[in-house]
């Protein structure tokens, strides 16, 4: 399976199975849109014909350089990954704990898809006893596993600020008599930071997210504080100071929101940048219709113009010596990571699950309050393995629509929370996300391709 497409002027050929990309010429994109897996040695007289445009020996010369990328499985490669799909594990280790530590919160963001904090379930802050049964339950669940995550969560978690700190003086207590190496992240709004909180943060978490969704008019339209006062102006002298002060050999990213509100986000992108975040995603909203500020299908224009927008904008910025990275534009083309995550995705419900402040477990923070997906306690160490390999079985075999899908390597079918909200199936892919996964995936293609291009001169 190939996939083909332009950018800017320049052609590109993707082999999906291999992984391999080529910049081609005129000449050659023209035939590689001509050929197939079957094509042979000698170039057919039908695609000389068809080229009338180009001369007969430059079509030939180029056919024959693109069958020999053939010979050398850089094109129509096997799927050499069909087999291993069916013997991937499913009863892998949990490795991964989003610990969700304030089912409260000090914003009521529009769009959140944790009511406002309280996952509809009533606010609450996690007790320690229950973080310590986590901390528990991920260690006997880990097997042979060596690396821990944990994410502080919420709603809020600065809310629940003494259970986050005696939670990680336990992890870091018994992780060695254990084999075990914890790393932690936070995910924050900010409004609680301080200098205290800045510098523990700073010299215990291994990441921290900083969600802040871009220029004040946008962030304050979407995330107010409970008596309804924009967020900005308080958290971002907080955000900056906690980066400035952040070794930066430790990870950071700033995360915002983008909806149907806001269709030029790469202005909001930018705008991160420039205060000072050079680690950064904006991401589009997952919203029901008829909310006010959904994405529909015929937005998907305007996205896809303000993602080329954005990597016109990320050209040159580099080219200017003030690059910033964006998630959503990372991308690695040397066939990485694992084979697994590449064809089942983040691990959720099997090596990496949600707890909530009562002690549920979940496959994710997404499925959280939702009863049928409940998989046990950490206060009894209950866990359902029905449902973990239910989730450890899917992958992009198992999801239909992803057999022909020139992406699918890099997106493992989608987010499960997503197929299953939209689509109602987990193993059908959210089809809008696919689409703009797929719009991202060619400009980071791109930005990838010309960086390459420009070190070499």
């Amino acid at each position: 399976m190939i996939h083909r497409f332009t950018k800017k002027g320049l052609n590109f050929l993707l082999d999906v199975n291999s992984g391999a990309v080529h910049l081609l010429d005129d000449v050659s994109y023209a035939v590689s849109g001509l050929i197939d897996e079957k094509m042979t040695e000698t170039c057919p007289d039908a695609i000389v014909e068809a080229l009338p445009q180009y001369d007969a020996a430059a079509v030939r010369e180029a056919y024959a350089e693109l069958y020999d990328l053939k010979k050398n499985g850089q094109l129509f490669a096997d799927d050499d990954y069909i087999d291993v799909s069916k013997y991937i594990p499913v009863g892998a280790p949990v490795k991964a704990l989003c610990l969700h530590v304030a089912h409260d919160c000090n914003l009521r963001c529009q769009y959140c898809f944790a009511s406002t904090g309280d996952f509809g379930t009533g606010r609450k802050i996690m007790p320690f006893e229950v973080a310590k049964k986590a901390i528990d339950f991920v260690i006997s669940r880990s097997g042979k596993r060596r690396n821990i995550e944990v994410d502080f969560f919420g709603g809020e978690p600065l809310m629940a600020w003494d259970t986050v700190k005696q939670t990680i003086d336990y992890a870091r207590s018994i992780e060695e008599e254990h084999g075990k190496k914890f790393r932690f992240t936070i995910t924050t709004n900010g409004l609680l930071l301080d200098d205290e909180k800045i510098d523990y943060i700073n010299a215990n978490m291994d990441n921290v997210v900083l969600s802040l969704d871009g220029r004040p008019s946008v962030n304050d339209e979407m995330r107010k504080t409970v008596s309804g006062a924009g967020s900005y102006d308080i958290i971002v002298p907080k955000f900056q100071k906690l980066v400035e002060k952040r070794d930066p050999k430790l990870d950071y990213y700033a995360r915002g929101t983008f909806t149907g509100k806001n269709l030029d986000f790469a202005e909001d992108v930018v705008h991160i940048a420039d205060e000072g975040f050079d680690r950064l995603s904006v991401e589009p909203v997952a919203a029901e219709d008829g909310c006010g500020y959904e994405l529909t299908e015929a937005d998907l224009d305007k996205i896809y113009a303000e993602y080329d927008r954005l990597t016109d904008i990320m050209e040159a910025r580099r080219k200017e010596g003030k690059p910033f990275h964006f998630f959503h534009f990372m991308v690695d083309l040397n066939q990485g990571p694992c084979v697994v995550k590449r064809l089942r995705g983040c691990g959720a419900g099997y090596e990496y699950v949600a707890v909530t402040p009562e002690g549920d477990i979940y496959p994710c923070h997404q499925f959280v309050g939702n009863e049928a997906f409940k998989q046990g306690s950490v206060l009894d160490g209950s866990f359902d393995m029905d449902i973990a390999h239910k989730f450890a079985s899917m992958n992009i075999y198992t999801r239909e629509k992803c057999g022909d899908c020139w992406a699918k390597f890099y997106c493992s079918g989608g987010c499960s929370a997503a197929n299953h909200n939209f689509s109602h199936d987990l193993n059908v892919p959210y089809e809008m996300g696919c689409k703009m996964e797929k719009k991202r995936l060619e400009c980071a293609i791109y930005l990838k391709a010309v960086e390459a291009m420009d070190s070499d001169l």
